[in-house]
């Protein structure tokens, strides 16, 4: 069996982004990854999210979910959002982490709201909306080296 050759890149440099940005980028990309704990172990679920107010991370998810119990659970329960766009062939781009309380969204008016903006991307009821209150927001953008 032969294995496949990873990427090869040119060296890459680190800018780190402010909150501001990270935040923003967050924003332009419909797809990341919400990490959470699950029977005292890691897990990752991929997730469609919109951010509101330039802050608050919003998914939807079933009732039933994993995610939905841990912060039903627990109502401070903390987790990692991680959404990135980096170009596979040129190694170029960005990958943002916010960190903080995941709440469930019980107000009436905005379950409403954030069910118009935020459609559900798998089959199945998502009858659930969870906030993600940032705590901490890091994020890096991957950029081509200079010579020298």
């Amino acid at each position: 069996m032969q294995l496949k050759r990873g990427y090869q890149f040119a060296p890459r440099a680190t800018v780190s982004l402010g909150r501001a940005e990270a935040l923003r980028l967050l924003g332009s990309v419909p797809f990341g990854r919400v990490i959470f704990t699950r029977d005292a172990l890691p897990a990752v679920r991929p997730v469609n999210h919109l951010v509101d107010e330039g802050e608050i991370i919003v998914v939807r998810t079933r009732l039933t979910s994993r995610l939905t119990s841990t912060v039903r659970t627990d109502p401070n329960v903390v987790v990692a959002y991680e959404a990135d766009d980096i170009d596979p062939v040129a190694g170029l781009g960005w990958s943002v982490v916010v960190t903080g309380i995941a709440r469930t969204v019980t107000d009436p008016e905005r379950v409403a709201r954030y069910e118009s903006l935020l459609q559900p991307w798998v089959d199945g009821a998502m009858d659930t909306i969870v906030a993600i209150e940032p705590t901490l927001v890091t994020g890096v953008r991957l950029v081509a080296k200079q010579a020298g």
